[in-house]
């Protein structure tokens, strides 16, 4: 294995190749806005990845499919806030805090971590295999201190890929751990939706958070969801997903040790996601349709449900790390070919 340290110098506005192989092209450049992105490429697709901005996941393009949502952005944009960039496939939401806050919450939409100023990062690099790392240490006088190690890889002639965070306690004292892997899915009409968990497992959002505003149409719609048994299942009805239509699934280790959520789409595709239910015991689904943004987050792994903080303590799901403890999550996501 080789290790490439990525600095800052390395990026410019016209992109430039470092590493070319039979399986792989790895190239950077920076986004007129100024965020460093690295791009890796192999036989079925490639991967966007900012590597000091959280290391978020930009884009994602295999076998021809865009599997990012649509959203208003074309670029990243500088920020310490996630809704102000909300443009990428994936980030790592949390992680002292996490979700969608609630009036009485004190921390931002989905907490510190989405686009944290990474310390460093770096490539490894193997003959069928590229890993982007990093770190980035969070620490606040009288407060938490913790290191941040996420990863991205994938292999040569793959279209799915493995997105990883590694958490470790740094200080003298318990901290709190709230976690989920966000990836933003695009959506895609009529597309199927199946799990490895039951249908009763899968909860729809019966409460109105204070970002979403209902019309008369969707409350309509919400009260039908609420009567069937099972949740939705195929995306055949845009206009009722304008605002966002939300399930949630707890305690999925109860089901499954292993979950595997799939979205099954034109020309004998499938989009998949699998992850330990022993590392994320909990999931959301997140479906939105509208001019703006189109999303079809399938399935969102998690420590609990993106409530915010005090939701999590008050029900008993908030994580705590104790001193020098480390926690490892990792999800496998993509698209293949159907069978």
């Amino acid at each position: 294995m080789y290790t490439m340290l990525l600095g800052k110098h390395l990026f410019h506005q016209q992109e430039t190749i470092l590493i070319q192989s039979e399986c792989f092209t790895i190239s950077v450049f920076k986004y007129p806005s100024g965020i460093e992105a690295l791009r890796i490429e192999n036989s079925k697709g490639y991967l966007v990845i900012l590597p000091y901005m959280g290391q978020m996941i930009w884009d994602a393009k295999f076998l021809g499919e865009d599997l990012c949502m649509e959203n208003m952005f074309s670029e990243p944009k500088p920020s310490d806030q996630i809704v102000a960039t909300y443009g990428c496939f994936a980030f790592h939401s949390g992680l002292i805090r996490n979700g969608c806050p609630a009036p009485e919450d004190d921390h931002p939409l989905h907490g510190e971590m989405p686009c944290a100023n990474m310390d460093k990062a770096w490539l490894e690099i193997e003959e069928h295999k590229i890993t982007i790392k990093g770190e980035y240490e969070y620490v606040m006088g009288f407060g938490d201190h913790y290191l941040a190690s996420p990863s991205v890889a994938i292999q040569q002639d793959a279209s799915v890929f493995d997105i990883r965070m590694k958490v470790k306690n740094l200080a003298s004292v318990p901290m709190p751990l709230q976690y989920m892997c966000h990836m933003n899915t695009a959506y895609f009409p009529d597309a199927k939706m199946k799990q490895n968990i039951p249908d009763s497992a899968i909860k729809l959002r019966e409460s109105v958070p204070g970002h979403v505003t209902p019309t008369a149409q969707w409350l309509a719609f919400n009260d039908k969801l609420k009567t069937q048994v099972t949740p939705i299942e195929q995306l055949s009805t845009p206009e009722m997903y304008d605002p966002e239509i939300v399930y949630f699934m707890d305690n999925l280790s109860s089901h499954t040790d292993r979950a595997q959520f799939e979205m099954v789409i034109a020309n004998g595709k499938t989009l998949i996601t699998q992850f330990d239910t022993s590392m994320l015991n909990y999931a959301t689904r997140w479906i939105l349709y509208n001019g703006d943004q189109k999303v079809a987050a399938y399935v969102l792994p998690a420590t609990c449900r993106p409530e915010g903080y005090l939701a999590a303590k008050n029900n008993g799901t908030l994580i705590h790390l104790q001193p020098q403890e480390i926690r490892e999550f990792a999800v496998t996501t993509g698209i293949i070919e159907s069978h």
